[in-house]
Order: structure tokens, then C-alpha cells, then sequence
């Protein structure tokens, strides 16, 4: 075809529309480590209840929630710091230590007063931790480690290395106190999950928390101060814990300085299993709760099929195993 004498190159053929490319295989990794333990939640319910009678109860399913309040408190908080890049080891600490003191003080001041400043000194517990890491840059590990002895050994003095029985029975009364059929230290553990994942998801401050375990450099060149971000997830886990130590001297009516020394373990264990990684920046509380759930299902089918509980043990040793290891693959194949 020509205009004028010259003549005009023919219009070429659109390009033919090219394939998504694949997605990349290791995110099927990352995919199953963020959603398996919910199907195998789900499957290991499904089992339980087809295989004991005991289990799709409503005594048993309530018992099963109520003996998770106060680790899942504390694994909730828990996540919040893994997910920052950092660990707090005193949890089981400063649990015992909140527990003494809500006690003791109940007898000298009341139970109001007890639960209350027992459940506040953990502020002032977390805020150790966070100068000494967030501050100070301490290793996170080295810092809590140190705080955990120094909690325990206040445990220990503040008791008199005995239980502290509290002899006013409104403090019992306190965590076994039951609403529409549940108890309210279960009401209070559900309102914390729910306001840690509100504040983990939909503030500024969790997006913070997600930039200082993602790329601590890349969080502190775009202006977040990560000391200050670290410094208050400690001060959360500190209240955290005492908040559940008390909730459970509480429940018993005594305050013993020796409980928690498996807590912090056992919290770390359900973050895990969880999926949030333990290299921080990654991680949500639904998984945590999820992770708690199933390694409580794990044992409540144990207790109920009389499976001797040294199988319990290596069950749930390999699953954390498993699931570590597949958030540490999963992180290789992203760099």
C-alpha cells in the first residue's frame, strides 16, 4: 500500500499473548507451612471424634479451651516478639512471678488490688527486657535468659521458696467464675487473641513489628525506630504473662513460685507449629492459635485413647521438628 509514492511497511501482527510465568515451586513451601496445620487440625478433630466418644463433648471441648488460656496468652504476646526478630525467654518467669505477687498482695491489700498490681508489675518486668534489647542491643536470647533467672529468683524470695496460699475466697472465686457456660478467664484469653491480632494486622504499630524482623537495616532506613518497636513487645509479653499467672493462681487459689519452667517452650512450640517463622517478620496470631490447638488436640486424643504419653512426647517433638524445618527451607529457596 503507498500514499504519495512511498510505501508503507505493513502493520505488524500483535504479539501473541505470552503464558503466566509458573510460580515459583517454593511457594508451594510457603503455602504449606501457612496452612497445613489448620487441615491437620481439622483432620486430627474429624479422627478424635469418630474414635472416642469422650472427645465431641461439651465438658471435654471447654475443658480442652480452659487448659489453654494461659499459655495461649502468653504464646499470643509471644508472637508479636518472634515476629519482630527477637525471643523472650523469661515468660515462664515472669508467669510464676505474676502469680506470687497477685497472691500475695491479695492478702495484704485484697483481691481486686492483688489481681490488679500482680497483672501491672508485668509492665515494668517487659520494660527490662525491652531497654536491655531494644536500648542496650543486647542479643535478645543472652538478656531474656538473665531476666528469667533474676524473675525467678524474686519468685522465690517473695514467697519464701513456699506456696502462698490466699486465704480470702473472692480470689478463688475470681477463676472460677463461669459466663453463658464458660469460664471468664476463657472470655479473657479470647479478648486478648482478638486484640493482639487487631493490633498485629490492622495498625501501624504491627506493620512496624512485621518491618523490624523483615529487614531490621531496611526498617531503620525508612524511619522506624526499631529499639522503641522491640522495647514494646517486651513490655506486651511481660504484661502478657503476668496477666496469665495470675489468672491461674487465680484458678488454684495459690500463688507457687516453681510453675512455668516448661511455659516458654510450650508457647514457642504452638508459635511454631503455627507457621510464624522463627527468624522473624513473618507470622499472624490465627496461626498461633491454630498451633496451640492442635498440639492441645494431640494431647487431649492421648489422654482419651490411653496412648502412653512418652508417645505424646516424640509426636510432638517431631511435628515441631517438621515444622521448623519447613520454614527454614521454604526461607532458603527465597534468597
Amino acid at each position: 500500500m503507498s500514499t504519495g509514492g512511498e510505501v508503507l511497511a505493513p502493520e505488524a501482527a500483535p504479539a501473541a499473548a505470552q503464558p503466566a510465568p509458573p510460580r515459583p515451586w517454593w511457594t508451594r513451601v510457603s503455602l504449606l507451612r501457612d496452612y497445613s496445620v489448620l487441615l491437620a487440625t481439622v483432620v486430627l478433630f474429624i479422627v478424635l471424634s469418630a474414635t472416642s466418644s469422650s472427645f465431641l463433648t461439651k465438658t471435654n471441648l471447654l475443658n480442652i479451651v480452659d487448659q489453654q488460656t494461659s499459655l495461649g496468652i502468653i504464646a499470643c504476646a509471644g508472637t508479636l516478639v518472634i515476629i519482630a526478630g527477637a525471643f523472650d525467654l523469661s515468660v515462664g518467669a515472669i508467669y510464676a512471678l505474676g502469680g506470687v505477687i497477685a497472691a500475695q498482695l491479695a492478702n495484704h491489700l485484697g483481691v481486686p488490688e492483688g489481681i490488679i498490681l500482680g497483672i501491672l508489675a508485668g509492665v515494668v518486668f517487659g520494660l527490662i527486657n525491652g531497654v536491655a534489647v531494644g536500648f542496650f542491643r543486647i542479643n535478645p536470647f543472652i538478656a531474656t535468659l538473665a531476666s528469667a533467672i533474676v524473675f525467678g529468683g524474686l519468685g522465690l524470695i517473695i514467697s519464701n521458696d513456699s506456696l502462698i496460699t490466699v486465704t480470702k475466697t473472692g480470689f478463688q472465686t475470681f477463676g472460677s467464675t463461669e459466663f453463658l457456660g464458660v469460664r471468664l478467664t476463657t472470655w479473657i484469653f479470647i479478648a486478648f487473641a482478638l486484640a493482639m491480632g487487631l493490633l498485629l494486622q490492622w495498625t501501624k504499630f504491627g506493620r512496624y513489628i512485621y518491618a523490624c524482623g523483615g529487614n531490621e537495616e531496611a526498617a531503620r532506613l525508612s524511619g522506624v525506630r526499631v529499639g522503641m518497636v522491640r522495647a514494646w513487645v517486651f513490655v506486651i509479653s511481660g504484661l502478657a504473662s503476668t496477666l496469665a499467672g495470675a489468672l491461674f493462681a487465680a484458678r488454684v487459689g495459690v500463688g507457687d513460685s516453681s510453675v512455668g519452667t516448661a511455659l516458654t517452650l510450650s508457647a514457642v512450640a504452638a508459635i511454631v507449629v503455627g507457621g510464624t517463622s522463627i527468624w522473624g517478620g513473618e507470622g499472624a496470631i490465627w496461626r498461633t492459635i491454630v498451633g496451640l490447638f492442635f498440639l492441645a488436640l494431640i494431647d487431649n486424643g492421648f489422654n482419651l485413647l490411653g496412648v502412653d504419653a512418652k508417645y505424646q512426647q516424640v509426636v510432638q517433638g517431631t511435628i515441631i521438628l517438621v515444622a521448623a524445618g519447613v520454614d527454614a527451607y521454604a526461607r532458603r529457596q527465597r534468597r
